[in-house]
């Protein structure tokens, strides 16, 4: 493949080697306090009639709208959206006329990826399971969740993609109910692609709000929208700090930061193909981060000069561009080992193997949201039509979370039937554990029942 030219060239971190690559790899960790711009803290200002960040404005939100119901998501709707649909819930006319809205290729689209994502999710395990045993009957009661809320961002564009990967796999595990919110437009309308995606993957009910106050109605419920079990979804910095505040009060999947790519290739690789998977995660938003961890020094060179060719034709270019400027990294290491040590120390959300073989690196990696294998295997594809949800941990919460499956819409319910053989075989340990415990009364309560023995 000769060499490109480019005449503009992109701005990129560069890392040589193991150790400089790691130091730029490195997170603060945690979730900070989001940076306003001026227009948004004037509007905050306007709002509460003082200057507020945005974490306190988050608590605001969440307890008007705990207190004040409807009347408080309706406030904040008009003065955030800058319109209040005539009803907050979105009929269902509504939904039938953004289907009908929707080209073939993309009800097709739509329909091909719920059909991929619920056949995926429908081969994990996890049902229950009761198993007796000579000390008695004991097992696991696996139960779906009753009403799971739903958020889905409007944002510089719609993510019905998000919508069914969240809603699909909530339909599979059994969930009794499943609510969306999402913003309006100016017009006071939610997206039509949303809404044609609510339709195809058994959503029960919208409603066309979004922001923290969304959150805060479907966490603690109002006159017009239910309260659920669990909040799932992503959502900007707002949002997650909304999560945050009702957590306890439901479960959430995330705090989701901004969504991440890292790529390990060697030198068997297509430098064009490397750059079309970082320029693809870089679109997303200028927070994305897109890191390239590469053997040869040529091949990383190949790689930047694809970008800069590459990001002239791209739509949202301004956003890439900003993406790989504050976020990207391409770096240079020795061996693969190497390159993989990298991957799990940053944890990445995505973690594409473009190498040779890359089912040789497969039992290396500890850290990952997803695995794609190969060159074939395009995040992109991940995003969309895989079958695997593609919300998945970001900000290195790969080190101790999974991406979104079953388990996140059911709860598992211990069922313990000892039998009087248990009483004699364990009992006598149980009362010494407790006392040993200080908890008296557990061991009377245990000794009681081997009193005759």
């Amino acid at each position: 493949m000769p060499e490109p030219s480019a005449n503009t060239a992109v701005s990129i971190r560069i890392a040589s080697g193991y150790d400089d690559a790691l130091r730029l790899l490195r997170r603060s960790g945690g979730m900070c306090e989001p940076e306003l711009p001026p227009h948004i803290l004037a509007m905050y200002e306007r709002v509460f009639g003082e200057p507020v960040g945005a974490s306190e404005a988050v608590r605001r939100i969440v307890s008007a709208v705990r207190d004040r119901g409807d009347e408080a998501v309706r406030e904040y709707t008009r003065a955030f959206d800058g319109a209040v649909p005539d009803v907050i819930e979105v009929p269902r006319t509504a939904w039938d006329d953004a289907w009908e809205a929707m080209t073939p290729e993309i009800r097709e689209a739509l329909e091909l990826s719920a059909a991929r994502i619920r056949a995926f999710h429908e081969k994990q395990p996890g049902g229950s399971w009761i198993e007796p045993e000579p000390l008695g009957i004991y097992g696991q009661l696996v139960r779906p969740l009753a009403r799971v809320g739903l958020y889905a961002p409007a944002g510089t564009a719609p993510l019905p993609s998000t919508l069914l990967m969240a809603a699909v796999p909530a339909r599979v595990a059994g969930v009794e109910e499943i609510v969306l919110c999402s913003p309006p437009s100016a017009g006071g309308r939610v997206h039509p692609i949303v809404l044609a995606a609510a339709r195809v993957a058994g959503v029960d009910r919208v409603f066309g709000i979004g922001g923290a106050q969304a959150i805060a109605a479907m966490a603690f419920g109002t006159e017009t929208v239910p309260q659920v079990d669990k909040i799932l979804g992503p959502g900007n910095s707002f949002v997650q700090l909304a999560k945050r505040e009702v957590f306890g009060t439901v479960d959430i999947d995330q705090l989701a930061g901004p969504t991440e790519t890292l790529l390990i290739a060697d030198e068997t690789a297509d430098p064009a193909l490397a750059a079309a998977d970082m320029i693809a995660q870089s679109e997303h938003g200028a927070d994305s981060a897109a890191t390239l961890i590469a053997t040869s020094r040529e091949f990383a060179a190949l790689v930047e000069a694809h970008l800069s060719i590459q990001l002239r034709t791209l739509e949202r270019s301004d956003v890439a561009r900003a993406s790989l400027r504050d976020h990207g990294l391409i770096a240079v290491v020795d061996t693969l080992d190497e390159a993989v040590s990298l991957a799990n120390a940053y944890a990445p959300e995505h973690l594409c193997l473009l190498v040779a073989n890359p089912w040789d690196l497969v039992p290396l990696v500890k850290n990952a949201g997803g695995i794609f294998l190969g060159e074939q295997s395009a995040e992109a594809l991940g995003d969309y039509t895989a079958g695997p949800s593609h919300i998945m941990p970001t900000g290195g919460t790969a080190r101790f979370s999974s991406p979104l499956n079953l388990r996140d819409f059911q709860k598992i319910i211990s069922l313990i039937g000892a039998n009087e053989r248990a009483i004699r075989k364990i009992g006598r340990a149980t009362a010494a554990f407790a006392r040993a415990e200080g908890l008296n009364g557990h061991a009377i309560a245990v000794e009681r029942r081997i009193a005759d023995d």
